[in-house]
């Protein structure tokens, strides 16, 4: 049995928390006292109770509301109606031939904060993103399999102090393990992904709307340029939605092997693309030195980054970013802005593109703007929660 203590919320958090804010915040009352995994019942001066949460450390908080409830019991039966509630609200996923990968439970979204579960064709990968929540690792786990047909499970863990990926021996669980690659859908695209291979599987679900308009809307007969490409997930549905030529520019030494993997799963010549192992700062150095310009141009670079003669923070350097990727664009061409970068919201995102246009006195227009979709759930009083901003711009 799960031993719960109280804690008393400081008075300036009380209607914060009563209104169903999620986050437990360093100075919302003295979590020194409690170690991660702690159940801890808050309660305001006069000992009435407010929230039920667990202690566990993430980024800037210090641990998760799980119910605003006071008798409910956080056991097996309580991580199994969650994550039941969450596969439930999925229906059309599951039941879909052209997607078979998305999320299945996203955190605060869908009543965990600090705990996600991706499907991938059959097969679960949980992340954990605090020691607090991987304390409840055995309940949730049987708690999946309980409501779940599930292949094989997998898990990635980055709950040390920086939020970075903890290397294990084998990111396996239990039950089948996955083929390698395991190729999945995503809008009729195939797509080679790796559970167990490093912190990242090889595509990011959340980005799945925005390659869909890419692919349906943008990309035909188009010149395509996708910084930060990854695996070139961006770069294949321009491609299978008809683009004339990708262009698809990492620094990693990987990117060129896995990208030329995607391409070879949809039946595309990798060889009449461009896949390009650089620095994207370079790149369009050279790019704008060479007076190329290119028809849709996809920058989507990580929210903080750091090679070896750069150092790129989304919030202080995207407006730079983009006038550079502005130069490189031709008339009315159209370029996808987007960040993950959690630390500010839509309204300061499109301030950083009417400054860069401003700075170069072009003129533009938004022509559509995403975030993040609808398997990825968002609480709506947790607004930090829905990070993902995408800008599609024209330029005039």
């Amino acid at each position: 049995m799960q031993q719960i203590t109280y804690a008393t919320v400081h008075p300036k958090f009380k209607k914060l928390y009563k209104s169903g804010y999620p986050l437990i915040t360093k100075d919302s009352f003295n979590t020194k006292k409690f170690v991660e995994g702690d159940i801890v019942d808050i309660v305001d001066e006069k000992k009435e109770f407010i929230a039920k949460c667990y202690i566990g450390f993430q980024n800037k908080g210090y641990g998760w509301v799980l119910s605003n409830s006071k008798d409910e019991k956080i056991d097996l039966d309580f991580f199994k109606n969650k994550i039941n509630k969450a596969i439930k609200k999925r229906e059309n996923f599951f039941n879909s031939n052209d997607t078979t990968a998305f999320r299945v439970f996203n955190a605060e979204g869908d009543g965990i904060g600090g705990l996600s579960i991706d499907y991938f064709d059959g097969f679960y990968l949980i992340t954990w993103y605090s020691k607090g929540i991987y304390k409840f690792k055995d309940l949730i786990i049987k708690a999946l399999t309980a409501v779940a047909k599930c292949k094989g499970i997998y898990q990635k863990r980055r709950f040390n102090t920086k939020g970075q990926y903890l290397e294990d021996s084998s990111d396996f669980v239990l039950g089948e393990k996955a083929p390698e690659p395991l190729v999945i859908k995503e809008n009729g695209v195939n797509f080679a992904i790796y559970l167990d291979d490093g912190a990242m599987v090889g595509i990011f679900l959340d980005q799945k709307d925005v390659r869909k308009a890419i692919k349906e809307r943008y990309a035909k007969g188009k010149s395509i340029l996708n910084t930060f490409s990854y695996t070139g997930a961006f770069s294949v549905a321009a491609a299978v939605g008809g683009a004339s030529k990708t262009t698809s520019v990492d620094l990693a030494n990987r990117s060129r092997a896995k990208t030329q993997e995607q391409f070879r799963l949809n039946s595309i010549d990798f060889n009449s693309q461009n896949i390009i192992v650089e620095d994207v700062f370079n790149y369009f150095k050279y790019a704008i030195r060479k007076k190329l310009s290119f028809e849709l141009v996809i920058l989507d670079p990580p929210s903080f980054a750091r090679s070896k003669k750069h150092t790129f923070s989304a919030y202080k350097d995207y407006t730079k970013l983009l006038e550079d990727t502005i130069n490189i664009t031709s008339k009315n061409g159209v370029i996808v802005a987007s960040t993950n970068a959690a630390n500010f919201d839509m309204k300061k995102f499109k301030s950083f593109i009417d400054r860069a246009f401003k700075n170069l006195k072009v003129k533009y227009t938004i022509l559509e703007t995403f975030s993040l979709p609808s398997d990825f759930k968002v609480n709506k009083n947790f607004k930090e929660g829905n990070y993902l901003k995408v800008v599609f711009i024209k330029k005039l």
